[in-house]
């Protein structure tokens, strides 16, 4: 593995971070205040990506995009980290899933959203079914040549600003030797689809103007043409596209604690107690040494887990470790870095206390810390027969 950052890892490192420091964090407080996005303000920041040439980056040439490998789309992904996710969203980076469309699906979704015509969002989750996607209610049933959808998506993030959502939807059931499962098949779902309604979602202490929305369908009718993959192939087209997806969680958890970080590290070296500054007492110098290092040691989870991939190597259990410590991570250093602060952490006048609680749902979505854990569990014991 190459532990350290090539010339032109650095620059592409540098280039996303002067972007994010100019362009997103001078927004980031009138989102805090309302919850919204400025559609102005949105369309600003995608003109300016597509122009720096970084808009879907983590698409291949072939199609139009910048062909990032894993390991330096992980590091855009991290200095993206560092600013507000309802702003860094409209940076366009398309679902990956979308490599999965096939003949007209690539002039009609595939192609667009790489050029930025186009938004997408990813719909899995259910009222009932979270991490248990198997258990997902939301179904499809056969009648004549179309497909019929009923049911509800819910925690269904950047669907407000998407014109199509690729969602997974129960197509039938299969028995198996742990009993009765669903099979799941992945559809293409243009906004304005008859029985198809987006709907605002419940109101988040995480990730301000980051909106969560509902999807229902009521009687909605889809082709065969907006099947994505085969049909009752869900999970193979999951698994060959999304699992890497928890790497983004990982390495933007890392990029926030960096500038988490650095407020401590400032504030500890500026203000004085007891005639000194305060990052010489051990009790604060302690806190930014294992701080920095927890920091160190999740980036370099991640971007081992992200060399695995682009060197065609087993990663789920890798990617599973770093979407666990870093998530988990970014809890710890969050909350020191207020205690650094001392009550002026908690006031509204700095960054930190949205830092905190952004940091909360890291350990939830994108699957649960308790999920890492199961994967990274099963991967070790399963060579052993157990």
């Amino acid at each position: 593995m190459q532990y350290g950052l090539t010339e032109e890892q650095e620059m592409i490192a540098a280039t996303v971070r002067s972007f994010v420091e100019n362009e997103i964090y001078p927004h980031e407080d009138i989102v805090e205040r309302t919850g919204e996005v400025p559609a102005e303000i949105a369309a600003e920041i995608k003109r300016k990506t597509i122009e720096l040439g970084f808009y879907a980056c983590n698409f291949p040439e072939e199609v139009g995009g910048a062909g990032l490998n894993h390991r330096e789309f992980a590091i855009v992904e991290r200095e993206l980290g560092r600013g507000s996710m309802a702003l860094t969203h409209f940076f366009g980076r398309p679902q990956n899933i979308l490599m999965a469309c096939t003949g007209d699906q690539r002039d009609r979704y595939l192609l667009p959203a790489v050029r930025g015509e186009r938004m997408d969002a990813l719909a899995m989750t259910e009222p009932g079914a979270g991490s248990d996607i198997r258990g997902m209610k939301c179904l499809a049933r056969r009648d004549g040549g179309d497909w019929v959808v009923n049911g509800t998506k819910h925690f269904i993030s950047g669907a407000d600003h998407a014109d199509f959502v690729i969602v997974f939807i129960a197509t039938g059931e299969e028995q198996t030797h742990a009993g009765p499962k669903k099979k799941i098949t992945a559809f293409l779902v243009d906004r304005g689809t008859p029985g198809f309604t987006i709907r605002d979602g419940y109101r988040s202490v995480s990730h301000r103007g980051y909106k969560n929305m509902v999807l229902d369908f009521d009687e909605c009718r889809l082709p065969d043409a907006q099947v994505l993959g085969e049909v009752d192939g869900g999970f193979a087209v999951m698994n060959t596209w999304l699992y890497a997806t928890r790497i983004t969680v990982a390495t933007m958890s890392v990029g926030r604690a960096r500038r988490v970080f650095d407020h401590a590290l400032h504030y500890a070296a500026e203000r004085e107690q007891f005639g000194q500054k305060i990052g010489k007492f051990q009790g604060i110098g302690f806190q930014l040494a294992d701080m920095i290092t927890e920091i160190d040691a999740a980036d370099y989870l991640t971007l081992a887990a992200a060399d695995r991939l682009d060197r065609g190597l087993p990663a789920n259990r890798e990617i599973a470790s770093a979407k666990l410590y870093a998530s988990e991570m970014l809890a710890r250093v969050t909350d020191a870095a207020i205690q650094v602060h001392g009550g002026m952490g908690l006031m509204d006048d700095l960054p930190l206390e949205r830092f905190w609680r952004d940091a909360r749902v890291e350990r939830i979505w994108d699957g649960t810390s308790e999920i890492q854990r199961h994967i990274i569990a099963r991967d070790l014991l399963r060579p052993l027969g157990a």
